[in-house]
């Protein structure tokens, strides 16, 4: 591992080839796991009579519940290491994504079982061996079975050690692909969560299991880290607890022999409640829903107490499936944005590590005191008892203060979040244009003795009319260019019509009243088309679509993302942008609601008497403007979410003008050029700057290529 490190560190991304490797190791540890866990429980329940199977069942069900209420309170010291924080993010389509329900019946009941060993699906695997094994207990005829499936279980054992012999090779690859590829920048913005899940991950994992165990049986706690060391390692490194269940099992059998007097009588007990406990959720498992919490705060969306028991309730019940689809269900459950699951896949390259080495701790845990309690063994000894919970007290105080101390030291920066929104700049170069600003005299235009496309192909100049309040689709960044998805949407037409560009100040009055060709020659400024501005303007075909949201200060974001809770508030004052489109739309849904007009997007965070409970904006330039006042987040009522298209107006209706500009918008979004844009002014993604090669000493330090 150490040496796969450091390989990684010296060539960087030059090791990725070895992912090949890393992969194939990872497959070949797993191969023989589904076959030994149908072999394993049909044998170990199969060997048990009705009492002994009625005593592991009760004693084993105890034994997890005791662990998951351990890992909930591990989770409970989440928030307590979360510094002060301040943040909002640009807009990201998972805010409008429909969260699939969880499927419980299809997970754990399989209807064809050879179809869930062929796929893989270990819980409907599980529970169809689990009633063979019963099935199989009052079987008179057994004896023929059992000695079968002892056979097929030590065969598959031996292939299992074969495979383990390949270690030192595939830790290897992992090390050397995870060293030299991993994101340090993608590290640095998760650190928060990062560091409060490895401090609590470590402290269950190396304290609060293996001590548990050590209080409640014969076994020391050096024995049992020590002697697991392998397996343990392995399962942090491969982020695979199924691939180690083999090796865990001989650990158990092998602590269970030398310390407690457990014979070999007892091992069909190991041999069941290794891969049956593996179906449930895990304490590994149990502590992402300390994501839920960190994700609560960085969206400044923090979970109240009261909610903590509806969080552990649904929590353990969606974690007996996949995490990736428990954790966007309780998202959307407590109103978290759901763009958060980014950060959350992003961290599990380092949290997946110290989950799967908590997993692992967690299986062999249950196994020892499953087994230790169907021999009747356990032990509850007073003294070591309060000496364990002081030194645990102790211990988890260190963590938690340790923690608070790191990260309120590592993130005492100011917010500048406001600074990389007027820091932007056009993704490329698509020419220049000449623009006017607010004020300053426009030259006339030529009157029209045509049409407006052939008044810019004799100018050969494309006059472009925009609205200042339309971040950010138009305007002014910090270096004083003109910027905006359409600035450049702008700058590409000149470009195609062999023209150059004026971009021009219009009054948003012309959506009510009709676009003079004497003005411009088309508005591009995001412009939403609505029933009533058709009827003076001629708009073109949509080019995108913005989603209807609330821009609500950040503590009342979760209570405004539905429309339900939304109208149980009673009368509310809601900021509208003028126009008797959105006060319909508005008061549609919330009839008793006051509607205040709003003029300019930045008149909505001016204070005023009395207050605005909310306004209403697109979630995609609403994101942009909390970006500048940090305070206030959007919040996309479900169900389901209005959206609004946004389209360019056309002067004087020409006809040719429009057919022009329709075309042109299929065409820009045929060769992604709109995708482009979207991407990098809507969602923030610096699609134009190319990616440097991860950090390396051979690289960076020796300049060796």
């Amino acid at each position: 591992m150490l040496l796969g490190a450091v390989v990684g560190l010296f060539f960087g991304e030059r090791v990725a080839f070895l992912q090949f490797a890393a992969d194939a190791y990872v497959r070949l540890l797993q191969m023989t796991v589904l076959p030994y866990v149908t072999v394993s429980i049909v044998a170990g329940l199969g060997s048990l009579n009705v009492s002994q199977a009625k005593t592991l069942g009760v004693r084993l069900g105890v034994i997890l519940v005791l662990l998951w209420v351990v890992a909930f309170g591990a989770v409970l010291l989440f928030p307590l290491m979360f510094p002060p924080n301040s943040n909002a993010s640009f807009f990201s389509a998972t805010l409008l994504e429909q969260r699939e329900p969880f499927d419980f019946l299809s997970l754990y009941i399989p209807t064809n079982p050879f179809n869930s060993l062929a796929n893989n699906v270990v819980p409907a695997v599980v529970l169809f061996s689990l009633i063979l094994g019963v099935a199989l207990i009052a079987n008179p005829a057994k004896r023929q079975l059992l000695d079968v499936l002892e056979v097929a279980s030590s065969t598959i054992s031996r292939a299992t050690g074969f495979v383990v012999s390949l270690t030192p090779y595939g830790v290897f690859a992992i090390a050397a692909v995870v060293a030299g590829t991993l994101s340090i920048e993608e590290l640095a913005r998760l650190q928060v969560y990062l560091v409060s899940y490895i401090g609590v991950a470590v402290l269950v994992s190396l304290w609060v299991l293996p001590g548990l165990v050590a209080v409640l049986t014969p076994i020391p706690y050096r024995a049992l880290l020590s002697r697991s060391r392998d397996a343990l390692v392995l399962a942090f490194m491969t982020t695979s607890l199924f691939a180690v269940l083999p090796l865990l099992t001989d650990v158990t059998k092998s602590l269970l022999h030398e310390y407690s007097g457990v014979g070999e009588t007892q091992d069909g007990t190991t041999d069941v409640i290794v891969p049956a406990a593996f179906n449930f959720p895990h304490t590994g498992k149990v502590l992402s829903l300390g994501f839920i919490l960190f994700a609560g705060w960085f969206a400044d969306r923090n979970l109240p107490l009261s909610r903590y028991p509806q969080l552990a309730g649904t929590g353990l019940l969606v974690l007996f499936g996949n995490v990736n689809a428990a954790i966007p269900f309780l998202l959307d459950l407590f109103h978290i944005p759901a763009d958060t699951f980014r950060l959350f896949l992003t961290s599990s390259v380092v949290n997946a590590r110290f989950g799967t080495l908590v997993a692992a701790v967690h299986t062999l845990t249950v196994a020892i005191l499953g087994t230790c309690a169907v021999a009747g063994i356990l032990r509850i000894d007073g003294r070591r008892l309060l000496r364990f919970v002081i030194l645990t007290v102790v211990l988890t105080v260190a963590v938690v203060g340790g923690s608070r101390l790191l990260l309120q030291v590592a993130l005492n920066r100011p917010y500048d979040k406001d600074t990389i929104l007027t820091g932007m700049r056009a993704t490329r170069d698509r020419g220049t244009a000449r623009v006017f600003r607010k004020g300053e005299p426009v030259p006339p235009l030529p009157a029209l003795s045509s049409t407006v496309l052939d008044r810019i192909k004799k100018r050969g100049v494309v006059r472009v009319g925009y609205f200042e309040d339309s971040l950010p689709f138009v305007f002014f960044n910090r270096h004083g260019e003109l910027v905006g998805l359409d600035v450049e949407m702008a700058l590409q037409l000149a470009l195609d019509l062999g023209a150059t560009a004026e971009l021009v100040p219009i009054d948003r009055d012309i959506l009510d009243s009709g676009l003079d060709p004497s003005a411009c020659d088309v508005v591009m400024s995001g412009a939403a088309i609505t029933a009533d501005r058709a009827t003076h303007v001629q708009f073109s075909t949509p080019y995108m679509h913005e989603t209807v949201a609330f821009i609500v200060p950040d503590y009342l974001a979760a209570a405004f993302s539905d429309w339900s809770s939304v109208r149980a508030m009673g009368r509310l004052r809601i900021g509208v942008p003028k126009g008797p489109y959105f006060t319909r739309r508005v008061h549609e849904e919330l009839p008793d609601a006051d509607i205040v007009p709003i003029e300019q997007m930045e008149d909505m965070f001016v204070p005023r008497n009395p207050p605005l409970d909310a306004f209403i904006a697109t979630a995609e330039r609403g994101s942009a403007y909390t970006l500048l006042h940090p305070g206030y987040s959007v919040a996309v009522p479900k169900p389901p979410p209005m959206q609004v298209p946004l389209a360019y107006v056309i002067a004087g209706r020409d006809p040719s003008m429009l057919s022009m500009i329709n075309t042109w918008i299929e065409l820009k979004r045929s060769d992604g050029t709109i995708d482009e844009l979207f991407k990098y002014w809507i969602l923030g993604e610096n699609n134009n700057e190319s990616r440097s090669p991860r950090w390396s000493i051979g690289h960076d330090v020796l300049h060796w290529w």
